[in-house]
């Protein structure tokens, strides 16, 4: 018999064809089961928070339906402002500007005052919790300037500046100081002493202490500092703007307000939310990254 008439079995294949055949069915279970788990992880993250969304707009829409309501319902809310949220970059005259470029110009003087507030606090707290002297001598500072308000340093910069965005600047400044200056304090104190006796061992400087046992052994504390001073910044600097006028968030809503556009209002919060939760997350992830997963989330 020939090799030509040779005729494999129809239930047979190439043995190139049957390797195709057993890795496909080895590895499609692995996939299909990891498919499923990471879409039960997302559904299980997503459910709860979208029938919490869908609880508050039901509730909010039924509420303020009444025809003797003094706020929008949701659906009023789309109707009167769809213009501003479906035109975010609109560039006009002053400041009539999208809520992109208010947003953008608030966090502008935030990113401003907040890194100096970082590293002057850094520094401070450095002093206090590894000095007792330092710690006698400013601590009861601090304590007393961290509760004054901070819309109340805003006559005060506003005299020395003469100008709305470095007293807003200012305003930052001091409201995201404290609590940055308070926790690496907190975190320079609890260094473990065995730390403190290898520096000595090896005999170490001060810029070289600070860089390789400080702040690394510190940084949860700071970086819990840092997540509260961002918090505070932007609520502070949307207070300020209410005030100082020109371009920004705060003044967007204060405008709207003396304009009698709720809906405006409404849609301007909203986007604040969305925004400080947004510096809030940043704030913590370089914190996971720099501390590696030290740092509460």
């Amino acid at each position: 018999m020939s090799v030509t008439n040779l005729k494999l079995p129809q239930d047979a294949a190439p043995p190139h064809a049957a390797r195709v055949i057993a890795f496909s069915r080895t590895a499609r279970p692995g996939a299909s089961r990891r498919l499923p788990a990471a879409l039960m992880t997302a559904l299980t993250n997503l459910v709860p928070l979208l029938v919490t969304l869908s609880f508050i707009l039901v509730a909010w829409q039924v509420i303020c339906s009444a025809p003797d309501s003094s706020l929008p319902a949701p659906t009023r809310v789309l109707e009167e402002s769809w213009e501003l949220i479906a035109h975010p970059f609109y560039v006009g005259q002053g400041v009539d500007q999208g809520l992109f470029w208010h947003i953008s110009a608030s966090l502008q003087r935030v990113a401003i005052g907040y890194a100096l507030a970082a590293v002057v606090g850094i520094a401070l707290g450095a002093l206090v919790g590894q000095s007792a002297l330092a710690m006698r001598g400013l601590d009861p500072i601090f304590q007393v300037l961290r509760t004054v308000p901070p819309l109340a340093w805003l006559p005060l910069s506003l005299a020395a500046f003469q100008d709305g965005t470095p007293s807003a600047i200012f305003v930052i400044f001091i409201t995201a100081i404290w609590p940055i200056i308070i926790n690496t304090a907190v975190g320079i104190r609890n260094i473990p002493q065995d730390y403190q006796n290898v520096a000595k061992v090896l005999r170490l400087n001060a810029f070289e202490y600070f860089g390789k046992i400080m702040l690394p052994a510190a940084a949860p504390y700071i970086f819990t500092g840092l997540r509260i001073g961002i918090g505070l910044s932007w609520l502070a600097i949307v207070a300020a703007e209410m005030l100082i006028g020109g371009v920004g968030i705060g003044f967007f809503i204060w405008d709207a307000w003396n304009s009698s556009l709720i809906s405006d209002i409404i849609v301007a919060l909203i986007y604040v939310g969305i925004v400080g939760f947004l510096l809030d997350r940043l704030i913590a992830l370089i914190g996971r990254v720099v501390t590696r997963g030290t740092a509460t989330a």
